[in-house]
């Protein structure tokens, strides 16, 4: 019974990180949303989920991030911020880690090869790969 309580408030933690990706969140601040400490939190969200609630908000944010360069009205700095990110280096640091390469690079090859898609199609082809650092460039 504790189990699916559990679980119930995991899934509210998980949408509202959804919805307010880009509101300033910290494990504390989700843990206290669901009066939980944020060492219990992040040790359930693991294993409901597969990564720690902070992971998963900054997966959030760069997938939001990718779909911002992508429409490329708006600069690296602008974007970074415009996701919730209070640090450029850490943005692009993570952003790297996720899809392989610096904002900047995926900005300028995202406007190449996502012309004439949808953004729909656009988005799903672009993906951020999760749990996992991307694959290494070069050989292989």
């Amino acid at each position: 019974m504790q189990r699916l309580r559990d679980l119930a408030l995991l899934r509210r933690v998980r949408d509202r990180i959804d919805r307010e990706y880009a509101q300033p969140l910290d494990v504390e601040a989700l843990a206290r949303g669901v009066h939980m400490s944020a060492g219990h939190l992040s040790r359930q969200f693991r294993l409901a989920y597969g990564e720690s609630p902070y992971s998963y908000l900054m997966t959030r944010r760069i997938e939001r991030a990718m779909a911002l360069l992508r429409r490329g009205d708006l600069s690296v700095t602008e974007v970074c911020f415009a996701v919730g990110c209070a640090s450029l280096g850490t943005f692009s640091t993570r952003f790297t880690e996720l899809v392989g390469m610096p904002p900047s690079a995926y900005r300028r090859q995202a406007a190449r090869s996502t012309v004439g898609l949808p953004s729909c199609v656009a988005k799903q082809v672009t993906r951020p790969i999760r749990n996992r650092e991307a694959p290494p460039t070069g050989r292989g």
